[in-house]
């Protein structure tokens, strides 16, 4: 089963210092969070600046030609999974009364799910696991991440903290 969802926004995550985009129900109960690196983060706004300049004159993208000469249509948004923190997301598209699920990027579904107004599916089992690991931090540290942080405890310089009365 699936959860309908759409793309709440954009926003910084002040700790990771990394772009997040928020997926919603219609309920605002359920929130997901998916962070995207930085390439990922030029590479959707790229396409939606040229989405709307694309809008404003009668040429189409190629995926959106491609899809018209085909009499194809994206039908929907899927997420299915969650593997080491990166979700498994698909594409449906219609084709010939059909839908054919495509396997992709998730900046790609996202940038989709925004060009044609679509709400992001999101499996059910998906909630479940995103809040256990959001709630069992052991799990998201690893031995290296406990290496680095031993490290820059034991270099840094309390001259660097600066004078705070005690």
């Amino acid at each position: 089963m699936y959860l309908k969802m759409n793309i709440h926004g954009f926003a910084l995550d002040s700790i990771a210092q990394r772009p997040v985009v928020l997926l919603k129900d219609a309920d605002e109960a359920n929130t997901i969070p998916i962070w995207i690196n930085s390439s990922d983060t030029l590479y959707i706004v790229a396409e939606l600046v040229r989405h709307d300049a694309a809008a404003k004159s009668d040429r189409k993208d190629l995926l959106s030609a491609l899809l018209g000469h085909l009499d194809a249509e994206v039908a929907e948004i899927v997420i299915e999974d969650m593997k080491d923190g990166l979700f498994d997301a698909s594409v449906g598209v219609l084709l010939d009364g059909e839908t054919v699920l495509l396997p992709v990027r998730i900046p790609e579904a996202l940038v989709l799910a925004l060009k044609h107004s679509l709400p992001v599916m999101v499996a059910d089992h998906l909630l479940n696991k995103i809040a256990k690991s959001n709630g069992d931090t052991d799990e998201r540290f690893t031995d290296a991440d406990a290496r680095r942080f031993v490290d820059f405890l034991e270099n840094l310089d309390p001259a660097d903290l600066g004078k705070y009365p005690m």
